[in-house]
């Protein structure tokens, strides 16, 4: 066994560097959070090449006097804590003061500063082991720092890093929830000398529309509640219009973003009687407490807390949530007036859920469904009579269910279960036979998209073409959806398009097409699947109920519920007491 030794003091910094500095999107994060204990009142980001090569962050803050600059970039050295006191009552974005010192450890950086009180600023280089004398420069008051070159000195470190558009893309998303957690403050966003996005100090709205679109502000309610110490304001999305994925869930507890078990149950829990299965809320909440309540230096990367009485907390935030989302509420106009058609004079919840697909779509689907899959088992075929085993139609019933008559009695069939079923067989033997078939757009379904979803398109074009997904650029930050599989054409194709990219962001191509394959087919057909409420003809009835006896596994939908029951004329008889 070798002798223990004291490491130098440049290989504990890179040991802290592993910890502190995952990526580029993770030293973003630092500089932003340095800018905001500053004071700033607009801050603008410069990235290159994603972040590898450069990130800059410009503030307007209080600055650091000439004195202090070495102090920076020193280990342990902050002024923000200066007692265990002072740590169990943080109430700072940074307080360890190690951040500065470990990202010099791993890159080329340089801080330049003005305070009001000094003539002119001045600027301290770092580089490794390296640290350079203070010298004059020329900046207003405020702070400069940049890094470049991340991880120039551990190759083996930058091996790990992933493409520009990909790095980015976490950088973009550091950016906006800094940008959502203080709308207060001004922020522009640089990437490759090309400004991305600019926010100037605005209300929580209207920086909740800026960075997430005006869609997720007109579905959304005002949550306002506040008990003793504890306050919260924010917005939760109205029940009508939640996701399939977690993908717009912003927590902040005094000020700083947070993924933290408590708050997220304390928020599903207020949806739990509004949601269909596993759909999920939108919201951004902002949590107000006393820091003393809530400890903060529970992970290096600060996004974890732990709350000295987790369960008032929890009952807090969730009857607050409830409150704002509950039926009694959803009158609101600012609630639910955009999901509500044109023309439409029924209430507005009502129509977010009756959202019919045309009936081009169901007519596309019969024109293309692959009526060769293995047949599915249900009652035998009354060749004395030619009755088909499901039945004909007779009639739908309150736009959900169809009634058919066989040999046997009377056939109930859940039209959207049984209609998901069939399109997600014929998508999984399209794909089986090596390309789903695709019909390109009229008019190319444009949608706004986060910059990695930007990325993921790019990354993943083959396989999107696999899956009959077409993509092109439209904006900075939009899709345009130029051709979709022929099946699902008449469905949500935003909403498709937008789980599609999710999938692939959080499995990658190779698990999407192999272990999760199945996963994904079924929230492609749930997407292109005949709606509740939509009105069938007869003969519309009859196709389903026809295509339905050639799908395979037609007993039962993608999520497992029964797709059809059977009532028999012994059934009914019981139920009238005929015979007695």
């Amino acid at each position: 066994m070798s002798a223990i030794r004291i490491l130098p003091e440049l290989l504990v910094s890179q040991i802290a560097a592993g910890e502190v500095v995952e990526r580029p999107a993770s030293v973003l994060k630092e500089l932003l959070e340095n800018s905001l204990d500053a004071g700033a009142s607009e801050i603008v980001v410069t990235l290159e090449a994603g972040g590898v090569r450069r990130v800059q962050v410009e503030d307007d803050g209080a600055g650091i006097p000439r004195d202090e600059l070495p102090l920076a970039l020193a280990r342990h050295a902050t002024s923000k804590i200066g007692s265990l006191q002072d740590l169990e009552a943080v109430a700072t974005m940074g307080f360890r003061g190690e951040a500065l010192a470990s990202i010099a450890s791993v890159a080329r950086l340089s801080i330049a500063s003005r305070t009001d009180a000094s003539p002119h600023a001045h600027v301290i280089r770092a580089e490794g082991a390296w640290i350079g004398e203070v010298t004059p420069t020329a900046r207003v008051r405020g702070t400069t720092v940049a890094v470049e070159e991340l991880y120039f000195n551990t190759p083996a470190r930058r091996k790990f890093l992933r493409t520009e558009a990909t790095e980015f893309g976490h950088c973009d998303d550091v950016f906006r929830r800094i940008a959502l957690a203080h709308p207060e403050i001004a922020f522009t966003l640089r990437h490759n000398g090309r400004v991305g996005v600019h926010l100037k100090a605005q209300p929580l709205g209207d920086r909740a529309a800026a960075l997430l679109g005006r869609e997720f502000l007109q579905t959304s309610l005002a949550v306002e509640a506040e008990a003793g110490t504890l306050r919260l304001h924010g917005l939760a999305g109205a029940p009508a219009a939640a996701r399939a994925r977690a993908d717009a869930q912003f927590f902040f507890v005094n000020g700083r973003y947070v993924r933290d078990r408590v708050l997220a149950h304390a928020a599903r829990e207020a949806y739990a009687e509004l949601l269909h299965g596993a759909r999920q809320p939108a919201y951004i909440l902002h949590l107000a407490m006393d820091p003393r309540r809530v400890d903060v230096n529970v992970h290096p990367a600060k996004t974890e807390v732990r709350f000295r009485d987790s369960q008032s907390v929890h009952q807090f935030v969730m009857a607050a949530v409830r409150r704002a989302v509950s039926p009694s509420a959803a009158d609101s106009p600012v609630a639910y007036a955009a999901l509500a058609p044109a023309g439409n004079s029924g209430p507005a919840v009502q129509s977010a859920f009756a959202l019919a697909q045309p009936a081009a779509a169901y007519q596309a689907f019969m024109a293309t469904a692959n009526s060769a899959a293995p047949a599915a088992t249900f009652p035998a075929t009354d060749d004395a009579t030619g009755t088909a085993p499901l039945g004909y139609a007779l009639a739908q019933l309150h736009g959900v269910y169809i009634l058919a008559q066989n040999a046997a009695g009377l056939v109930l069939v859940d039209m959207h279960a049984a209609h998901e079923r069939i399109v997600m067989e014929t998508l999984r033997a399209q794909l089986d036979a090596g390309r789903v078939q695709r019909q390109t757009l009229l008019v190319p379904a444009v949608f706004r998209v986060e910059a990695l979803d930007l990325a993921t398109a790019e990354e993943n074009r083959a396989v999107l073409e696999q899956l009959g997904i077409e993509f092109t650029m439209a904006g900075p930050n939009e899709l345009a959806l130029r051709a979709a599989p022929a099946l699902l054409t008449g469905g949500d194709l935003a909403s498709l398009a937008r789980d599609l990219l999710a999938e692939l962001r959080e499995f990658g191509a190779a698990r999407v097409l192999d272990a999760q394959r199945d996963a994904l087919l079924a929230g492609m057909a749930c997407h292109g699947a005949v709606r509740a409420n939509r009105a069938l003809s007869v003969p519309e009835m009859n196709a389903l109920l026809r295509e339905m006896e050639q799908t395979e596994r037609a007993g039962s939908c993608n999520h497992g519920r029964p797709t059809w029951y059977q009532l028999t004329l012994a059934d009914l008889d019981k139920l009238f007491l005929r015979g007695r």
